[in-house]
C-alpha cells in the first residue's frame, strides 16, 4: 500500500486506480485547512490505514505551516489520541 498525495487529499489507489481510502482537507482559509472527510474501503479495514493517512496529513500540514480544524469525527479522536500534534489544531471551531 501506497500513500498518495495531492493538493487537500492524501489517498490510497489500487491496482485499477480505484480509490480505496482518503482523507480531505480544502482550504477553508489562509494557512487554514478543514479536515473535513476520511474513507476507508472495507477490504483496508482494521489495517490502521486511516490512522496512516491522518499522520501523513498532519506531517504535511506542519510542514507548510498550515493549521486544521476538524470537522471529520475520525479526525478528531486521531488528535485526540497524538497529543505531538496539538499545534497543528486551529483553536478556531468549525
Amino acid at each position: 500500500m501506497q500513500l498518495q498525495s495531492e493538493e487537500n487529499r492524501v489517498f490510497v489507489a489500487d491496482g485499477m486506480k480505484k480509490v480505496v481510502a482518503e482523507v480531505t482537507f480544502p482550504a477553508v482559509g489562509e494557512g487554514l485547512v478543514d479536515i473535513n472527510h476520511t474513507f476507508v474501503d472495507e477490504s483496508l479495514r482494521g489495517q490502521g490505514v486511516a490512522g496512516q493517512m491522518m499522520q501523513a496529513v498532519a506531517d504535511q500540514l506542519r510542514q507548510q505551516g498550515k493549521k486544521a480544524v476538524l470537522s471529520c469525527s475520525y479526525a478528531v479522536k486521531w488528535f485526540e489520541k497524538h497529543p505531538e500534534y496539538a499545534d497543528i489544531k486551529s483553536p478556531v471551531e468549525s
